[in-house]
């Protein structure tokens, strides 16, 4: 059965609906850190719908049930709480809320307290025939769900006894007719589950909690001033009507609570059952009691109630609707009803539905402990986890029920630890944007002086009278000047009045293979080429290729030979190359001329003056 639903687009992930959860019953999911409910383990307390602050945990709804199954053919009975006194103190006559709920369309209204009346006497008859059992009594639904699926040893402790709802169900059955349709309305969530569990004359049919009435009173536009009286209809209880009082029930079935004589010991709230479930399944003929037991403070503190607040005020209300209601009920009357409905089966049996989870070692344990930061002392617990101690918290971790950042103070701690690694990589990070603000300051200054010397390049390379082009590493034209486009005839000229400069151009579909092979021997060998003549159509060009930067930039001068400004300058640029050739050689004959004759003249004033020794001797 399905009680609780998240809303995961309204979910901040705060993990408080998982604090309050006293089993465990909402997890985190692994892949996106989402609470999820596991409904198999839910118990239906609904502790985790009054903590989540983003309004993201709702239970679900029985509402639009309830409404077709008041605009069907067949009959409708409305079951209800007798906590209406103190959930409707808004209400001024109890009798005004009968009308306002038959107005709804309900065939019958019921109060629970007859049911209770009957499940009184029959704990009454149990408990009183004492034969060495001990007994959990079974009226709450969260109690014996809790029992069911994680102390199943204590299911033959629980008490064979149907709850009030389930009683009045078959109570209202017997009075109207078994095809008839229940409606149970009060403070109770885990009611949910009870519906489901009996058939024929004990089903409930929808199940609503005081909230969803307001609610439907707000739909239709039900108000107390539009309605007249209106009397419960019959068989009505008496001292059931004390039952939203955790001690109601033992007054109505004359059960002795006190200290010294008492049979019976009432428990209410969640830590106070969590305990004395602990302590009776280790203790049972220790504590010689029976235990009537509620998860809340009473039905006046049920997560079906609008508001919680002022609990001892409404009990207030509730003993003084039953002190009412108890000077104009014909005693003799409940006393046959009593009578007429001895015959129903109030038995019932429990359902062994074991969630309990291996538990993980205790070495295993202490080392979660020690990685929280936690002590190792057996009882130690701060319960901001909602757990009753660390130890549980660690063993729950190990099952992967819960995360270590459910732990407050481990949240703090890694909370000022990052903290203090922001604020860390907040200096460093501070240090770096200065450096970077140099660094672009420093990138400003140079790429203005890099434009600068773009644009003293571009002018300089416009105004050339020689054709100029520079590409990049892939032969692309980076740059090229009106000369070079003439070069290459008409069909660039038209190119380049779409694409200014031909930037982009693959120079191999501008050039001949022979003066393009050129460049890419230039780009491959980062080796200059100049002055080379090239036949290009009818036209001589010279060539003079130049590795601007190591294989990435090459940049080429093409001069037209035919023109004839270059001719005449180069015609006297070859003459004056050839002048300065035969200088050099001459240079080198006189040279070789005039060390000649040295030699020449040496040999033979060597031979002379050989000569004059021999001729005196």
């Amino acid at each position: 059965m399905k009680i609780i639903d998240i809303n995961k687009d309204r979910c901040t992930r705060s993990y408080a609906c998982i604090r309050a959860c006293p089993v465990k019953a909402i997890t985190v999911r692994s892949q996106d850190g989402m609470p999820v409910v596991n409904h198999n383990r839910c118990i239906g307390c609904g502790n985790c719908l009054s903590v989540c602050a983003a309004d993201a945990v709702s239970h679900y709804s029985d509402l639009d049930e309830t409404i077709s199954l008041l605009k069907s053919d067949q009959p409708v009975a409305a079951i209800v709480d007798p906590a209406i006194s103190g959930e409707f103190p808004d209400i001024t006559d109890y009798r005004k809320f009968v009308e306002m709920i038959r107005t709804l369309g309900f065939n019958y209204v019921n109060e629970m307290s007859f049911g209770v009346d009957l499940v009184a006497n029959k704990y009454r008859e149990l408990l009183s025939d004492f034969r060495g059992k001990y007994y959990l009594m079974s009226n709450c639904p969260s109690l014996v769900l809790y029992i069911e699926k994680y102390f199943p040893g204590l299911i033959a402790n629980l008490a064979p006894v149907v709850t009030p709802v389930t009683a009045s169900a078959k109570v209202v059955r017997k009075a109207f007719g078994a095809d008839l349709k229940v409606v149970f309305i009060g403070p109770c969530l885990s009611a949910k589950h009870e519906a489901t569990l009996h058939g024929e004359d004990g089903r409930i049919d929808a199940v609503l909690t005081f909230k969803e009435l307001r609610e439907l009173f707000r739909k239709f536009d039900i108000k107390e001033a539009q309605v007249e009286f209106s009397e419960f209809d019959k068989p009505i209880g008496r001292l059931g009507a004390l039952y939203p009082i955790s001690k109601g029930i033992l007054e109505a079935a004359g059960l002795d609570d006190s200290q010294t004589k008492g049979q019976v010991i009432t428990v209410q709230g969640k830590n106070s059952m969590l305990d004395i479930v602990d302590e009776f399944s280790d203790h049972p003929e220790a504590l010689k009691k029976h235990f009537n037991i509620f998860f809340h403070t009473g039905c006046l503190a049920g997560p079906g109630i609008t508001d919680r607040s002022n609990r001892f005020m409404r009990r207030t209300m509730v003993a003084d609707y039953v002190q009412k209601r108890l000077r104009i009920i014909d005693k003799k009357q409940w006393e046959k009803d009593l009578e007429q409905y001895r015959d129903i089966d109030l038995g019932r049996r429990f359902e062994n539905d074991d969630q309990n989870m291996e538990m993980p070692g205790s070495d295993q344990i202490e080392e979660i402990l020690k990685s929280l930061g936690k002590s190792l002392d057996e009882t130690a617990a701060c319960n901001a986890c909602g757990f009753r101690s660390c130890r549980d918290f660690a063993a729950s971790i190990s099952q992967g029920l819960s995360r270590p950042e459910m732990c407050l103070n481990y949240s703090i701690k890694n909370k000022q630890e990052y903290i203090k690694t922001l604020k860390n990589n907040n200096e460093k990070l501070k240090q770096q944007q200065e450096s970077l603000v140099s660094k672009e300051k420093s990138l400003l200054e140079e790429n203005v002086s890099l434009r600068q010397k773009s644009d003293t390049t571009s002018a300089l390379l416009k105004n050339l009278p020689s054709a100029a082009v520079i590409v990049d590493e892939h032969l692309k034209v980076i740059e090229s000047n009106k000369s070079f486009i003439q070069v290459l005839g008409e069909e660039a000229e038209m190119i380049n009045e779409v694409i200014p400069g031909l930037k982009g151009a693959d120079l191999k579909t501008l050039l001949p293979y022979n003066i393009y092979n050129l460049f890419t021997y230039v780009l491959e060998n980062d080796e200059n080429i100049t002055g080379k003549d090239v036949q290009h159509d009818d036209r001589l060009l010279n060539v003079s290729i130049y590795s601007l930067k190591p294989n990435k930039i090459v940049g080429g001068v093409l001069r037209d030979m035919y023109v004839a400004e270059v001719r005449q300058e180069e015609i006297i640029n070859r003459v004056g190359e050839v002048i300065d050739e035969n200088l050099k050689m001459v240079q080198q004959i006189a040279f070789s001329l005039g060390e000649g004759a040295s030699k020449t003249e040496k040999m033979l004033n060597s031979i002379i003056e050989t000569y004059r020794k021999t001729k005196k001797e």
